[in-house]
């Protein structure tokens, strides 16, 4: 495992980082342990000024942390300056609720006093993903950090420098030492720090493999998990939808982040009465979009955040191409330097091909007509994945109840599919199980104590 900036720009190697010794992995499990003590003793006030500060810090330094999501993985750079706001929403977030979230809780009995405590677990283990960062670090670290746990954080090893300004951050708000650490480790070093008894619980978002692999070994030391594992999401328009809102929301969502983004739309399941308006408004669409230097802020379209990654792309469009797709605009890389595709929609994509069976990674939209209403939800939920699904009617009514047969963990209708500090984020099926975000995000890595006086 090879912890490296290597631009997907230009694919020019920027800088190299050595893995720590077992020795400074020992020391960081100290620290981390005397880190969580000092954290889970501060009170509510204590936690909330400090993660204000980083808050503070986010937005001075902006500028600099979106350069280097931008330089270490090629998101285009007002996306990247986007996720570092998201980032400062979150922080504020816990810093002003989590008093309210975590405070005692009384519950009438016929005792003399019967209530509910919330207590850190201690050290927790975060394996982290590349595609957001900064997001997906402050996403579940705010809350933990706020509950009174101490954190140790294992990144992508394709944005070590985004790592170490994370980390770089927590220091310069005053954190107490070994509150958060960053670690760059191997995976029979992750796997000891699964199993080291001072590691009370992991947080994973990744692919299914490394999950269930993760999960595994968490799971033998009987250790709390939480996991996030990407989606094949669907993009339901029934026939009485505002098409023209949907093109335009379904663009949006598929080609964020150069579509690596596990909770996009990806699958387009399109009633017979509005697809020949969709599917020619999405090509329009798609043909307008801007790619290319990432850091030009008129960007839409940058880079695959690694050269393997765009291999896979490549095969699943390949194998998807052999069993039927068709292309309707894309389809190839780009003829550029860097690792490049072109936005694409395929149409024609049925169940079986792996277009519609994976998780595509990449400014892929791959759309299947159904036959009617009933057939589209059986499309929806014929999948492994159950991280999200969005529903596009005027019947705001019938699309609720459309949603409660959809099995995912987030259904958007009529709106954008995104995260929200506000609201519980996590999946079902092989999506992974728990929760991050609002209150429920907080009782993931806390002890939920029952007291009883008599």
């Amino acid at each position: 495992m090879r912890y490296a900036t290597l631009s997907p720009y230009n694919d020019e190697l920027l800088a190299r980082f050595p893995l720590h010794s077992e020795r400074a992995l020992r020391t960081i499990l100290r620290k981390a342990t005397q880190g969580a003590q000092l954290n889970s003793s501060a009170n509510f006030s204590q936690r909330a000024a400090k993660l204000q500060q980083v808050a503070i810090l986010l937005q001075q330094n902006k500028p600099a942390l979106a350069n280097l999501i931008t330089l270490e993985m090629g998101k285009p750079i007002n996306q990247s300056h986007a996720e570092i706001d998201k980032c400062i929403w979150v922080c504020n977030y816990y810093a002003e609720n989590t008093r309210h979230f975590l405070g005692d809780e009384i519950i009438s009995t016929n005792h003399q006093l019967s209530m509910v405590c919330h207590e850190p677990l201690g050290v927790i283990l975060a394996i982290m993903p590349w595609n957001f960062p900064f997001w997906q670090v402050f996403r579940f670290g705010a809350a933990a950090l706020m509950a009174g746990n101490a954190l140790i954080v294992k990144h992508a090893p394709n944005v070590p420098q985004c790592a170490l300004a994370i980390e770089d951050l927590f220091k310069k708000a005053h954190f107490l030492d070994g509150v958060y650490q960053n670690v760059f480790a191997n995976e029979v070093q992750i796997k000891n720090l699964i199993e080291n008894a001072q590691v009370k619980a992991v947080t994973f978002t990744g692919s299914f493999a490394a999950g269930s692999q993760v999960a595994a070994i968490a799971g033998k030391n009987v250790k709390k998990i939480v996991l996030e594992l990407g989606g094949s999401d669907s993009f339901i328009v029934l026939p009485d939808a505002n098409v023209k809102q949907a093109i335009d929301t379904a663009i949006q969502s598929r080609m964020n982040n150069s579509g690596q983004s596990c909770l996009a739309a990806k699958r387009f399941i399109v009633t017979p009465q509005v697809y020949p308006d969709f599917l020619s408004g999405m090509i329009e669409g798609v043909r307008q979009l801007k790619m290319g230097n990432p850091f030009d802020e008129t960007t839409q379209i940058g880079p695959i955040a690694r050269l393997d990654l765009l291999v896979t792309l490549e095969k699943q469009l390949k194998n998807s191409l052999k069993m039927g797709a068709e292309v309707a605009i894309g389809g190839i890389r780009a003829p550029k330097k860097g690792f490049f595709y072109q936005p694409t929609i395929l149409t024609n994509v049925k169940p079986g091909m792996p277009c519609f069976d994976e998780e595509v990674f990449g400014p892929v939209a791959s759309i299947t007509l159904a036959h009617n209403e009933i057939d589209a939800l059986q499309l929806a939920n014929q999948t492994k994945y159950g991280l999200g699904a969005s529903i596009w009617s005027t019947n705001v009514e019938r699309a609720k109840r459309f949603a409660k047969l959809l099995q995912v963990g987030n259904v958007y209708i009529n709106t954008l599919p995104q995260s929200d500090p506000r609201l519980p984020f996590g999946g079902t099926k092989a999506s992974g199980y728990g929760r991050e975000l609002s209150q429920y995000g907080l009782q993931e890595f806390v002890n939920i104590k029952t007291v009883v006086v008599n």
